[in-house]
């Protein structure tokens, strides 16, 4: 699960100053030292129990939105600072199953029952509330693939509340949570940390099946990847040249979620079964574990589809 994070600081800070800290020594998880002033910082803005009400506040009075509180992560997440040296600010809203957002617009927005990792790491603390609880697993990433429908070794943890003052360090490609709506509406700090590569590096959903006996299925790649879009598109148009850097990509590409998406964009230009099945034959055997797996899906498919009933 999650690394606890003892700090008992009873001291406060504003928001600006807690900015000012991150913008000096941007958060490193990697750096023990780092980590723990990182994590003084977080616990003197959670002591502070006024500054977030009257942030929101303001913004409604004023009747706009500041930029800096734009937020790229869904209805509940709000950015409190701009992104310096790959860390910034941010503040969940966590609505309980009685609050209107949740009845209106169902529980998979607030991304409830919807188990994943984080291809992140970032500190979180309890602000408000007694917190979203959590089913938490940990697993090898290393030892992934990474295609849809693979099996992966779970290790249950626990089931947890993030309550106020709690704080806790998520761990980049290793901690599993199926979050659980809380009680009542909660609230959660966030000093997130995003590398320049991580882009590159997957993000999970998982079905977690038996997995309190240890079995979990990964049901898709969550983190999104423009060049991905990027590629797609350009293939569908059928352009030779497309097709070219298409096959380029296929067979080289450091990325393994590029290389498949290569094969799957081109896969839908071909209307013969027996040419769909020996483009997925080349992918089959090109050395890469996540389009192997892939590649026996697909080709199983097609071996069933043409097969007389």
């Amino acid at each position: 699960m999650p690394q606890l994070i003892e700090c008992d600081d009873r001291r406060q800070c504003g928001l600006e100053e807690c900015v000012e800290a991150m913008v000096d020594t941007p958060f490193d998880p990697a750096n023990p030292d780092n980590l723990d002033a990182s994590a003084r910082w977080l616990r003197k803005l959670t002591n502070n129990r006024d500054f977030l009400g009257d942030l929101l506040l303001d913004q409604l009075k004023d009747q706009y939105r500041n930029p800096v509180l734009d937020s790229g992560y869904g209805p509940q997440a709000i950015t409190l600072s701009r992104k310096v040296g790959g860390t910034f600010l941010r503040a969940n809203i966590w609505p309980s199953e009685n609050d209107h957002c949740f009845q209106s617009s169902g529980a998979k927005t607030f991304v409830y029952g919807v188990p994943h990792d984080h291809n992140f790491s970032f500190l979180t603390s309890g602000y408000l509330g007694p917190g979203y609880r959590s089913d938490y697993y940990e697993y090898d990433y290393e030892a992934v693939a990474g295609y849809a429908g693979e099996q992966v070794p779970l290790q249950f943890v626990e089931r947890s509340a993030l309550a106020e003052g709690k704080m806790m360090l998520y761990r980049a490609h290793r901690d599993i949570h199926s979050q659980i709506p809380p009680e009542r509406l909660s609230v959660s700090l966030n000093i997130m940390h995003i590398g320049p590569a991580q882009g590159w590096h997957d993000q999970y959903g998982f079905d977690l099946g038996e997995g309190h006996l240890g079995k979990g299925t990964i049901t898709r790649v969550l983190s999104p990847n423009s060049t991905e879009v990027f590629l797609r598109t350009a293939i569908a148009t059928g352009q030779a040249e497309a097709l070219d850097l298409a096959e380029q990509f296929g067979k080289t590409h450091p990325s393994d979620r590029l290389r498949l998406a290569s094969y799957e964009a081109r896969a839908l230009l071909l209307y013969d079964p027996v040419e769909r099945d020996a483009l997925w034959r080349e992918a089959e055997q090109s050395g890469c574990l996540m389009l192997q797996g892939v590649a026996r899906q697909r080709r199983s498919a097609i071996s069933q589809a043409l097969t007389p009933a």
